[in-house]
């Protein structure tokens, strides 16, 4: 986070992480908005505030009213709607196309809309100031069950409980976020992510209504019970949230998704038939998380939490019984015939440890029953694993249907003599568990006490009390002969990692969940990848790659079967809690290895950006793991299946390519977002035929037949190849294992032979804090985008939004900094004037400049360079330390300087400084910089078509003599601070070169780093091997051990510059030259300079300890009353 504080001298800034304590703030009440549909409606100040604004809200109106004024001129210029431009030859001029994913029409834009938002409008907004031509287009997207589901929710409501709906008073269940054990995210590569509850900040289910209380006006709600209404209502509202936002986006390029927009599902049926042309879509039945209630396959977007959770596949380990006593429920008439073919069944991520098994574990109050398998085996296991087994062809029972032969408790299964696959034990017996989950796997446990800490704890319980075993109906040996089995070795851990971790972590019962816990995760971590195995078929091998073969040996053996569950907890939008199911299903063949392949060399080109590692290191991964993809349901709005009209083309799959769409849909539908007009093509969307779309994206013949004019087909055409490839994408970093990673196969697949038309770059940021907390209404830091806007106004907005963070990591919108960005903006406003004022009245000081107008001006030229740079790589809030904070500092001295010496600051200099300033930050306040702009300075045209500033490369020893002005100035009035009586004399020692043994350590040091300053790790104690080899310098090793050390740190800070042996400035002419500034600004009365090399000249009786102190660049004083 950046904080600046403004001192009666100069301004001080200070960048932090986000450990700082949050201004507390008063939660919000949510206001009621009378809203009506369509784009005409305006929105009113909400009455309600989050926070407190400053303490006059004059300033925030103020620019309130300039933001308001700017917008209806940019409105009526146009200024952001573009088509392909050329020069005056009739080449293209450069373009540049920056798009953002759709956001979903189920609500309003909030806060964290915004924060992804301002990477691309910052970016577009730049890149037009380069001299681009620019295209922001932006959509909204409808498809798939969220809409639906909730419209079915709302309708169900009405219909049970009335209109306006008459609730029951109960507790409603909370919503639990579920933790992944190591062994999940290995066997998932890694790729959980929180829910959209809780990464919300909701803590308990709401009802539809209360939602739609939330955004709509209640008379309306129950309108929202048919789905076309949410088309109807929501878009709009984006379209003038995000205008009120001040967003440089071509709205006549926007559209909606579903079949609802006959344009766009004419392109998506393009898309996917010519996927199927290309053999990347298939048929056939695979495993996908599947709501029963639904009916359907239940993709990220239809799900009310566990967004991102996939298909995980476990091993069925069949147990068999090898005796039944006639009381037990197994012994049932209806198993008669089967009593050999009995098995417990519990589910594994691990099959290459039952080597090591010595039990099985139950819960005791379980409900648990019998089912057969397709072969006729019974197997023993929870009815929710049994439901999850009936919809992947597991069971003997017509598919989805899971009868239940016999029905037991786990307490019925305790004791029972198992002969388990692999064991070194021929029969092991089934024992008590309590910390059983029965909504995980199978309720039933294998136990490998060796490597699974869990396990290890249980069984020594049972056998280190006979009286708690006894309980249970167990008798000693069905416990206490069974010793740990060493399978697995891990160095560091032993050949029983599990019993060395609980020693090491002092676990001493099941009921040290926690320490169970961390212990289960490092074991199991640290055996995947390091362990090898020291039994079995893979001795020798690592477990990592042991583990397929043990697993698939197994199930060739009829000793294990495949399992499928979600890898936690999915609940749909109709409120179910899903399964995995095998369905019939059209999927696209992601994780092709030759499509895999293109992938990943494109991302790994010098044609793709990914801008840091953090992002290029997650796509690596994505690519890697992600596969099959089922691209339809049959359920929800969106466009059908083009070959197979029963399906729907699900929410993700037909958001891949669409950006392609953006280059005509003006031509199209002109900004009808549902096209219920035809656009100013006057083209009939039935006329767009799959050959109309191969000559515009894929450059094929003009069908003649199309019943569309060639001229405007081809002149799509020519727009669509202005504008591709896309230069710039920008995500939040949760759409990269899904939505992103999928849009660069679909266009790799569909432009397959023109790799120039694939994607150029993708940028992610991280999720966004209120205050350094996640946004909340019940913490009252949830700010939707229109709310912010009003509350700080949309500059100060997006000022705090470009503070808070560029990473992948969490940012955080500092409300303080908002309101700072208030105060600031309207008293540089202020400024500025005064200072136009002063240009115009001719009173700026002309002619000559002095060093102080030089050195600033060299500044001016250093901030553009280094501001523009931090731009180009998406690094606005380093952008924005340097193009405002900085900028501000230097002006600051530099008026203070001129005031002080008795001077008007040069015309020259000030006004570049004023115009530099308005033009860079112009992509982050653009209203208050187009104000300035048209209205104070008086330029022609608008801002956003200005250039980036000029300049010239800044002169490194101009930059070096103001930075050593800049800091004797601080040092001078620090060293003041701490004496403890007014001074009014100062004595200045300088030195211009070091001593002799001081230059070797500096030689060395440059000797030990990079162009950047940086050093090795080792860099001071090969500075003491060299100081100990040197006889001249060994013995005053301590000291220039300290200077060594001293110089390093300047040079990591300030780079190399700082190791030169000697300053090629004149320190002492430069100080005599400002001597007035120095007297003035540090209130002295006398102030006199010595060089401590000119001992002749020094004055009597100089202090040698600060004589000895003084280096190149960093004088010493003596200070005197």
């Amino acid at each position: 986070m950046i904080r600046v504080e403004r001192t009666n001298k100069f301004s001080v800034f200070s960048v932090s992480g986000g450990d700082q304590q949050p201004v507390k703030k008063p939660a919000a009440k949510p206001s009621k908005t009378n809203t009506q549909s369509g784009s005409d409606k305006t929105n009113k100040a909400s009455k309600a505030s989050s926070t407190p604004a400053p303490k006059s809200f004059a300033r925030r109106d103020h620019l309130r009213e300039i933001e308001i004024r700017v917008q209806e001129q940019w409105e009526r210029s146009k200024i952001f709607e573009t088509e392909k431009k050329v020069d005056a030859s009739g080449n293209p001029l450069p373009k540049y196309l920056v798009t953002f994913p759709y956001p979903y029409m189920n609500g309003r834009l909030h806060l964290g809309h915004a924060f992804s938002l301002t990477k691309a409008e910052f970016t577009a907004r730049f890149q037009r100031l380069r001299g681009k031509n620019v295209l922001f287009p932006f959509g909204f997207h409808c498809t798939g069950m969220p809409i639906q589901a909730a419209a079915n929710k709302l309708r169900m409501e009405i219909e049970a409980f009335g209109n306006p709906p008459v609730f029951p008073q109960e507790e409603e269940p909370e919503q639990q976020e579920d933790k992944k054990s190591a062994e999940s995210v290995v066997s998932a590569k890694g790729k959980g992510k929180k829910t959209k509850l809780a990464v919300k900040g909701h803590t308990k289910a709401l009802r539809q209504w209360e939602i739609m209380r939330m955004m709509v006006p209640e008379e309306e709600i129950h309108q929202f019970a048919d789905p076309l209404k949410w088309l109807q209502y929501f878009p709009p509202y984006g379209m003038s949230d995000l205008r009120a936002f001040g967003s440089c986006i071509d709205w006549r390029r926007s559209f909606i998704t579903t079949s609802v927009n006959p344009y766009y599902d004419a392109f998506i049926r393009w898309q996917f038939n010519r996927l199927r042309e290309g053999g990347k879509i298939r048929f056939g039945k695979r495993p996908n998380v599947f709501s029963m209630l639904d009916g359907q396959v239940c993709a990220d977007h239809d799900r009310a939490s566990g967004e991102g959770v996939g298909p995980q596949e476990y091993t069925i380990i069949k147990l068999r019984v090898l005796e039944i006593p006639e009381s037990n429920p197994l012994a049932c008439a209806q198993l008669a015939d089967k009593r050999d073919r009995i098995f417990l069944a519990p589910a594994t991520l691990r099959p290459e440890t039952m080597y090591g098994q010595t039990n099985c574990f139950v819960l005791p109050e379980g409900d648990y029953g019998a089912y057969e398998l397709t072969n006729g085996d019974i197997i023993v296991v929870s009815e929710r694993a049994a439901r999850g087994m009936a919809c992947q062809d597991l069971l003997k029972a017509p598919w989805g249907q899971f009868p239940c032969l016999a029905s037991c408790k786990g307490k019925d299964l305790i004791g029972l003599p198992l002969s388990a696959p692999n064991a070194t034990y021929d029969r092991v017996y089934t024992l008590p568990l309590l910390t059983i989950s029965m909504s995980k796997g199978t309720g039933v446990v294998t136990s490998v006490p060796s490597d699974a800490p869990d396990d290890f704890v249980a069984l020594r319980e049972l056998q280190e009390k006979p009286l708690y075993r006894e309980k249970f109906g167990l008798t000693a040996e069905m416990v206490e002969p069974f010793s740990v089995v060493p399978i697995i070795e891990i160095e560091g851990y032993g050949e029983a990692s599990a019993v060395t971790m609980c020693e090491r972590l002092n676990i001493k019962s099941t009921k040290d969940t926690e320490k169970l816990r961390a212990a289960k995760d490092e074991v199991y971590l640290k055996g995947f990848y390091e362990g090898v195995m020291l039994v079995g078929e893979c001795k020798g091998m690592k477990v990592c790659d042991a583990k397929p073969i043990v697993r698939q040996s197994l199930i060739d053996a009829g000793h294990a079967f495949g399992y499928y569950e979600p890898e936690s907890k999915v609940m749909s939008r109709s409120g179910d809690e899903c399964i995995v199911a095998l369905t019939d299903q059209w999927y696209l063949a992601y994780g092709e290895e030759e499509w895999q392949k293109t992938i990943s060399d494109h991302i790994h080109s010098e044609n793709f950006t990914g801008y840091n590692d953090k992002i290029m290191e997650k796509f690596d991964f994505v690519v890697g793991w992600l596969k099959e993809w089922a691209c339809c349901r049959q359920f929800g709005l969106g466009t059908q299946l083009p070959w197979d009209e029963q399906f729907v083309i699900e929410s993700l799959s037909d958001s891949t390519i669409y950006m392609a769409f953006y280059t005509i849909a003006h031509l199209l539908q002109g900004g009808d977002t549902q096209s219920s007009l035809v656009g100013p093509g006057d083209i009939d969307p039935k006329c767009l035929s799959d050959a109309v779309f191969d000559c515009i994206f894929l450059g094929k013949e003009y069908p003649a037949d199309c019943g569309i004019p060639k001229e405007k087909v081809m002149a799509m055409r020519n727009e669509f190849e202005y504008w591709y490839p896309m230069d710039l994408r920008v995500s939040a970093k949760d759409l990269i294992p899904n939505h992103l990673t999928m849009c660069l196969y679909n266009h790799v697949e569909i432009w397959k032979d023109r790799p120039e038309l694939w994607p150029r770059g993708i940028y992610c940021n991280g999720h966004i804090m209120v205050d350094a907390e996640k946004m909340s209404k019940g913490k009252g830091n949830f700010l939707m985008l229109l709310q912010s806007v009003e509350e700080f106004s949309a500059d100060a907005t997006r000022f705090a939004l470009a503070a808070a963070g560029d990473s992948m990591e969490d940012a955080n919108f500092d409300r303080s900094v908002a309101n700072q960005a208030i105060i600031d903006l309207y008293n540089e406003e202020e400024w500025i004037k005064s200072v136009s004022v002063d240009h115009s009245a001719g009173k700026l000081r002309k002619g000559e400049m002095l060093f102080m107008d030089t050195a600033f001006m060299n500044e001016i030229d250093f901030l553009v360079e280094v501001t523009g740079d931090k731009f180009e790589q998406m690094c606005y809030r380093d952008g924005v330390l340097k193009g405002w904070y900085e900028a501000m500092i230097a002006r600051d001295l530099y008026r203070d300087w001129a005031n002080k010496c008795g001077m008007e600051m040069h015309e020259d200099v000030i006004m570049r400084f004023v115009k530099a300033v308005v033009i860079m930050m112009a992509p982050i306040c653009p209203h208050w910089c187009e104000n300035l702009w048209s209205s104070i300075l008086k330029e022609s045209g608008s801002v956003c078509d200005a250039s980036w500033p000029s300049f010239t490369p800044y002169d490194p020893l101009t930059r070096k003599r103001y930075t050593f002005f800049k800091d004797f100035l601080k040092n001078a009035r620090q060293s003041t601070l701490k004496l403890k009586t007014p001074v009014r004399k100062a004595t200045v020692f300088l030195a211009s070169t070091f001593e002799t043994n001081k230059i070797a350590v500096l030689q060395f040091l440059q000797s030990q780093c990079d162009k950047n300053g940086r050093f090795g790790a080792d860099v001071l104690a090969n500075m003491k091997k060299f100081l100990a080899s040197r006889e001249d310098l060994k013995k005053d090793t301590k000291n220039l051990m300290q200077f060594g050390a001293f110089m390093k740190q300047e040079a990591e800070l300030c780079g190399t510059d700082a190791l030169a042996t000697e300053l090629t400035f004149d320190q002492k002419a430069m100080l005599e030259e400002n001597e007035v500034y120095i007297k003035n600004s540090l209130d002295f009365d006398e102030v006199s300079f010595y060089y401590i090399h000119e001992k002749d000249t020094l004055p009597a009786g100089a202090d040698k300890k600060k004589l000895d102190a003084s280096i190149p660049g960093k004088p010493t004083f003596h200070f005197a009353k």
